[in-house]
């Protein structure tokens, strides 16, 4: 158990202030009556004016084993093909020492901009099998008190027939590893339908979610999600289900939308939007007219569907860029998904945390101590500015601090002021 800890004079989203009373890793107080609680006492005290406290971001979609290759691995193309192709060829230079320095770093990364829980996407196919595996699940142990680390087994294609054998094998040793949640990117493999199915089916069979890449394409006639619904259903996987990425939805005509918009919520899967690294891959043989490289997020939450937002690639073939921000993704959503920016930071948090099956965090009472506080008086100005003035605080204990200095020339200062 950790000391109790008081903050004090928070913003809170309505643009009061509050004390803020955790202990025992959760929130025991708010108001008055954190100051008054008998615990306040002898509690350490941290002083949070001009400080907006926010329930701690979740990064539902990312690739540590990838994260920072950018630089080794460029992809001159700067399309999907050329990602893939760029990562297959940096496999050979990716041995353990090198995944773990790279990994650490974007996790640690990750926690100072506060994220407290990640959900990681691991290549263990063909060229790479489980070594950026193993080294996660050492990674996710010694995080285990900082960032609750997720790995997802991303199987390698095909995967589907008697030419996926190798991978299924991989897949199942991958598992035996400790891998928390089955993965892969059927668009790879000659037969999609019947890859979803495999994948969904062995999620099934080790009784572990499942959280496939889907339809990455603004391609409409690549649509495997309406499969991927109904055998999500017949598995039983409702909500232990996710669909990432789901591009060509967005290209679909609005009543086709709506009926696998339905179809997705009526079994149960969420959906991860993933704006940077998709609008930066997606409609470049199209330069006018040039498609957006997202999924259809309004028709998608209107139909009741949880709709996460997630940064995916940070610095690697499929992305050259990335800050490793959960305000970085939120204004994204909000200048490429039109969501209000409440909205947006709500896919980064409280939806993020649906899909991974995490327990939800607000400024309640009971509620895990898992907290951000950025320098900000409201939540518009800190998706806005992203200040890096930040404080984490994860079941209850700060974990990172960032402080930021600006500093004036005293004579330029005189001139902006006349």
């Amino acid at each position: 158990m950790t000391k109790h800890l008081l903050l004090e004079q928070a913003t809170t989203g309505d643009g009061g202030t509050t004390d803020v009373l955790l202990a025992d890793g959760r929130i025991a107080a708010l108001g008055p009556a954190a100051a008054t609680d008998q615990r306040a006492a002898g509690a350490d005290r941290l002083d949070l004016a001009g400080y907006l406290l926010l329930p701690s971001a979740v990064e539902p979609h990312a690739h540590l084993d990838k994260a920072l290759l950018a630089r080794r691995a460029p992809n001159p193309d700067g399309d999907l093909t050329g990602a893939i192709t760029a990562i297959r060829a940096a496999y050979a230079s990716m041995d353990e020492a090198d995944v773990r320095s790279r990994a650490t770093e974007a996790l640690s990364t990750a926690l100072t901009h506060g994220y407290t829980a990640v959900r990681s996407h691991v290549d263990v196919g063909t060229g790479i099998g489980p070594r950026a595996l193993r080294v996660l699940t050492e990674l996710r142990s010694r995080a285990a008190g900082l960032v609750d680390l997720q790995l997802v087994a991303l199987a390698g294609a095909p995967i589907a027939g008697a030419a996926g054998r190798h991978n299924r094998r991989l897949l199942a040793q991958a598992v035996e590893l400790g891998a928390d949640v089955i993965g892969g990117a059927p668009a790879l493999d000659p037969n999609p339908t019947a890859a979803t199915r495999v994948l969904v089916r062995a999620a099934a069979d080790a009784g572990l979610p499942v959280d496939l890449h889907l339809d990455e394409t603004t391609d409409p006639q690549m649509l495997t999600l309406r499969a991927f619904a109904d055998e999500v259903a017949r598995q039983g996987l409702g909500g232990r289900a996710t669909a990432s990425h789901c591009v060509s939805l967005g290209q679909q005509d609005p009543d086709g939308c709506k009926e696998v918009c339905r179809a997705l919520a009526d079994s149960g899967v969420a959906v991860v939007t993933l704006p940077q690294t998709n609008l930066y891959l997606q409609g470049r043989a199209e330069p006018t007219r040039t498609p957006r490289g997202l999924t259809a997020v309004t028709p998608l939450r209107d139909a009741g569907v949880t709709v996460a937002g997630g940064g995916d690639n940070w610095r690697d073939p499929f992305n050259p860029l990335g800050r490793i921000d959960p305000f970085e993704t939120a204004a994204l959503l909000v200048a490429a998904a039109h969501l209000p920016v409440a909205d947006a930071w709500t896919a980064v948090t409280a939806h993020a945390r649906i899909a991974l099956g995490l327990p939800p965090v607000a400024l309640l009472p009971g509620s895990p101590a898992d907290l951000l506080a950025i320098r900000a008086s409201g939540l518009d100005e800190a998706v806005a500015g992203a200040s890096q003035d930040r404080i984490v605080l994860r079941g209850g204990r700060v974990v990172a601090r960032t402080s930021v200095v600006h500093d004036v020339v005293p004579a330029l200062e005189k001139e902006m002021a006349a």
